[in-house]
């Protein structure tokens, strides 16, 4: 029996509790289960750094950060640092990607040496412009070969995974068996996993489409329509496209449920933050106005900064992302945003 540490008590931290919980492995197949298959969850602790809340879930069970949901019997809530992670044979890793380095450099002292950790963050982290997987391997001070890693990944509302809504998902790794490992262990009725080795694509996939969404959002704010949509996810997939190519990603990622999948759901999705963040912007708003009023992160708009300094510095086009940038720091007027992409020339069309 494999013990899980879940880290993070966001909505995707409380989610990951329930579907480890109500895995159903070997779902959706005919095969009987195999003796080679990996061990089965035993206990899940979920893990937050604010004391004071870890203490209100323990006794409560929910969150308001989730409305309608409950923690399964089977989850303990973790009080201190040492209960969450010591005996973990699993890590997931629900924090928003700023403070994914924070909370590992705290709680490293705890975690077992090889112990593999699932991300399921969708961001990049300002100022190194690393991905999740990558700042825990920083952290964590992995030698040649390290923990497998993988990124969890895909249209994943949390709310809509808290009732059981059926949903897809990509367990993306470089170690194809670790890969298949979280296939089984987050597989249940409602939600098929998938498994990739493009890890650098699943989580630039993840990370970019919350820039695009903060744009499809503030569209949505200046009732700009749904032409206009539409077309804001073709060429901002064509801009995740090309800077994930650059990056050595595989292109047919971002064309699957972790690149298009992930960014129409996100873009779409009355509940998507990004997209909220945005709508608030096209219709007056501040961002610290809204950033201020809002119970999530948002992490389309740190990731937002990670994403132009790589496209500087691998050369690649993206205006979307570049205006996406000048309305959120440099002040400049929505409209005036649309101006300026509407007002380029005219070209062919490319994905690449």
């Amino acid at each position: 029996m494999r013990h899980v540490a879940v880290l993070g008590s966001g909505q995707m931290g409380l989610v990951c509790t329930a579907m480890l919980a109500s895995a159903t492995p070997n779902s959706g197949s005919a095969e009987p289960a195999s003796a080679a298959e990996p061990p089965e969850i035993g206990r899940i602790a979920i893990w937050g750094h604010e004391l004071d809340a870890q203490h209100r879930l323990a006794q409560v069970r929910h969150s308001p950060l989730l409305e309608g949901f409950s923690l399964p019997d089977r989850v303990a809530v973790a009080l201190t640092d040492e209960q969450a992670v010591q005996d973990a044979g699993l890590i997931v890793c629900a924090i928003p990607a700023q403070h994914i380095r924070e909370a590992f450099t705290r709680l490293k002292p705890h975690i077992q040496p090889g112990v593999p950790v699932v991300s399921t963050a969708k961001g990049l982290e300002q100022g190194s412009l690393l991905r999740p997987t990558e700042v825990i391997a920083q952290v964590l001070d992995d030698g040649p070969g390290g923990r497998p890693l993988a990124a969890l990944s895909g249209p994943t509302i949390a709310a809509e995974l808290a009732r059981g809504l059926p949903a897809t998902m990509i367990a993306a790794s470089e170690n194809a068996q670790f890969a298949s490992a979280v296939q089984h262990w987050f597989a249940a009725s409602y939600l098929r996993i998938y498994t990739s080795p493009d890890l650098v694509g699943t989580e630039l996939a993840g990370a970019i489409k919350n820039v695009i969404a903060i744009a499809a959002g503030i569209l949505d704010g200046l009732q700009a329509g749904y032409n206009a949509k539409s077309a804001l996810l073709a060429r901002g997939l064509a801009e995740i496209v090309r800077l994930g190519a650059a990056m050595g990603a595989q292109p047919e990622t971002f064309f699957g449920v972790a690149g298009v999948g992930d960014l129409a759901t996100t873009c779409f999705s009355p509940e998507g933050r990004n997209r909220a963040c945005g709508e608030a912007l096209g219709k007056g708003r501040t961002l610290a106005q809204h950033m201020g009023e809002s119970m999530h992160v948002v992490e389309g708009v740190a990731t937002t900064k990670a994403v132009m300094e790589l496209a500087q510095t691998h050369g690649v086009e993206m205006p979307i992302c570049q205006a996406v940038h000048a309305v959120l720091f440099d002040g400049l007027d929505p409209v005036d945003a649309i101006g300026l992409l509407m007002s380029r020339p005219q070209k062919e069309e490319r994905l690449a």
